[in-house]
Parts: structure tokens; C-alpha cells; sequence
């Protein structure tokens, strides 16, 4: 359900009553029904809400109403006021989510977004979502997971090797082996959720110019390099580094399937300019599909009608295609 006091709720509302022009697939909520209902209320939406028990229930109901597994918060929440009595809710839905879909419940996980600074002052101990999945899967699953960030638009896909990092310590935290880790995280994805057969990586180089031969930074050569050059020795097709400024424009796009970032911010300005309201969060690397839309929790505009649905309609849409081909690898397999 992600955070009630922002504009998860309305965005899910609204999709719900996209689902036939949107061609989006039957989804059902972890959520509050009565939450849900008021914001449907304050909103002015004809969204009927239905309360079913079991993930399977949500395709009879789907047409008619929006399905929701009940899934109580406990406290009032109004829109926009973050609430620290919601977080066990919040973090809760998460962790039901994930047993659902591990369990073969649901096809996917798609999440809606959370307010990390109102978690972390409720105790919640992980960096972000993907952190967090990577957590609950390794529990689940008892294997070690590596999960990866990906975000996703129709006309570019970006990873970045380092996710919530300050940016001061970025040239510390990048080493061979994440490089490589990663990379090879989303080479596997884009095969087996993105039927690319021989997926094409454009690595990014830290420093402006890619370090300029070392006079900008030695992180190209010491670190990033080696690392492509690893990659490029297990038979991936890995170019770079590049100068990240000129690698998001639209003939550079052509070469490459997915690019590889150095950091958050490198990845996600190019991505968001390219895409802001149809951007997706991938999550690669768990044994299960995870989407996300790629924007935050809006408690500005929550619950006045002007909260875009359609990254979380693009989330719904993904996810749909991920698993089809998902199901095609495995059906060859």
C-alpha cells in the first residue's frame, strides 16, 4: 500500500477506474479498505471498494471493484500528514506482499511509494525498498540475493551500481566486484524479464569525461575499466566507460539495451527527464517480479485530485510483460 498519507491510495484509485483504456492487468491492494474509501470519497471518485480474502478472488471481483486484501493501519491518517503509528502497516503490507508472491499467490509485486524518512524515524532499519526486498527474499528463500535497481521507461533503462549513497562517498564504495556483481544482475534480467537474447551494456565512467586519461579522477582506470574488462572476458557485451553526458542522448540510446551508473542521481535525471510520469523501479535479482512507479509519496498533492497514475500504471503493465516472459524462459527452459 506504501505510504497512506500520500498519493498511493489516490494513484491506485485511479488506475483501477483506467483498467479498460489502460489495458492494465487485475491487481488487487494490501491496504485499508476504509482508508481507501475515504480518499475515494474526498477525491470525488466512483471507485467501489470490495474486500476479498484471497489473492485468487481478485478476478471476479476485479471488474466491478477495486479488490483489497484488508490490511487495517490501526490510526486516522489524513492525506499529506504522515502518520508514525502507520509504519508497522506500512512495513507489514510489504512483508505480506512478498510471502504472497514467493507463495505463487500473485505474479508480482508492485509497490506503491513509502517516505523513507518517516520509516527510518519508526524504527525501519534498511535503506530503501530494493534493500529491504533483498532482506525479506534472502529470509524467504534462504539463499543469498543480490538485488538490483533498475528503472525503466520505453525508451531507456538505467542501473546505478550505488543506490542511496551520499555522493561524497561514492568513489569509495565502487570497487571491480560490485561493478561486475551488478552488471552481471542486469544482464541476466534484461535475458530473462526483457527477452533481450545478448544484452547490450553502456557503462558510465565517475569523473566528467570519463576522467580525461586520469587527469579527472583515477576511478576509471583503476576500478571501472578492470571491471568492464572482466566482463567483456566472460563474453558479456559491455562498452565504456563513457562520459555520462553523452550517453543519454538518442543516438547513443540506439547502442545499448541498459546503461550502468555510477551513482543515483547519474541514472535517475537522465531517466526522469526522458520519462517522468511513465517511469518504472525494477527490481532485478529476487525470485520474484517487483515494480515500481518511480516517483515518491507527493504528501503535497495527496488527496487533491492531482496525482498522475501513470507510473504505477506503466509499474502494472511491466510487471505483466516481465512475468509473460518470464514464463516464456522458463517454458523453453
Amino acid at each position: 500500500m506504501g505510504d497512506p498519507a500520500g498519493i498511493g491510495p489516490d494513484i491506485s484509485l485511479y488506475a483501477w477506474l483506467k483498467r479498460n483504456e489502460s489495458a492494465i492487468p487485475p491487481f488487487y491492494l494490501i491496504a485499508d479498505p476504509d482508508l481507501l474509501k475515504d480518499r475515494a470519497s474526498t477525491l470525488g471518485l466512483n471507485a467501489p471498494i470490495t474486500i476479498i480474502s484471497t489473492p485468487q478472488d481478485t478476478y471476479d471481483a476485479f471488474s466491478s471493484a477495486l479488490p483489497v486484501l484488508k490490511h487495517p493501519i490501526g490510526s486516522p491518517v489524513r492525506p499529506g500528514s504522515p502518520e508514525l503509528a502507520a509504519v508497522p502497516a506500512i512495513v507489514g503490507s510489504i512483508e505480506r506482499g512478498v510471502r504472497q508472491v514467493m507463495a505463487g499467490e500473485a505474479a508480482a509485486l508492485v509497490t506503491n511509494p513509502i517516505s523513507k524518512s518517516v520509516l527510518y524515524e519508526g524504527g525501519f532499519g534498511y535503506p530503501g525498498h530494493t534493500e529491504f526486498l533483498g532482506v525479506l527474499a534472502g529470509i524467504e528463500n534462504t539463499a543469498a540475493v543480490n538485488p538490483v535497481m533498475m528503472l525503466a521507461t520505453r525508451e531507456l533503462r538505467v542501473v546505478p551500481v550505488t543506490i542511496h549513497v551520499p555522493l561524497k562517498d561514492v568513489p569509495t564504495a565502487i570497487s571491480v566486484e560490485m561493478i561486475v556483481q551488478t552488471a552481471q544482475t542486469a544482464i541476466e534480467g534484461l535475458k530473462r524479464y526483457f527477452a533481450c537474447e545478448a544484452p547490450r551494456l553502456a557503462v558510465a565512467g565517475l569523473n566528467p569525461h570519463a576522467g580525461e586519461d586520469g587527469t579527472m579522477g583515477r576511478e576509471e582506470i583503476d576500478i571501472i575499466t578492470p571491471a568492464i574488462m572482466e566482463l567483456q572476458a566472460a563474453g558479456y557485451s559491455v562498452s565504456g566507460p563513457h562520459a555520462a553526458d553523452t550517453l543519454f542522448h538518442p543516438a547513443a540510446r540506439e547502442t545499448y539495451d541498459a546503461a550502468l551508473a555510477m551513482y543515483h542521481d547519474q541514472a535517475l535525471i537522465p531517466l526522469k527527464t526522458i520519462g517522468f510520469h511513465d517511469g518504472v523501479n525494477v527490481t532485478l535479482g529476487l525470485p520474484f517480479i517487483r515494480t515500481s512507479p518511480d516517483h515518491g509519496v507527493a504528501f503535497d498533492i495527496a488527496g487533491t485530485g492531482h496525482a498522475n497514475p501513470q507510473s504505477l500504471i506503466e509499474a502494472l503493465r511491466l510487471a505483466q510483460i516481465m512475468f509473460a516472459n518470464n514464463t516464456a524462459v522458463d517454458h523453453d527452459a
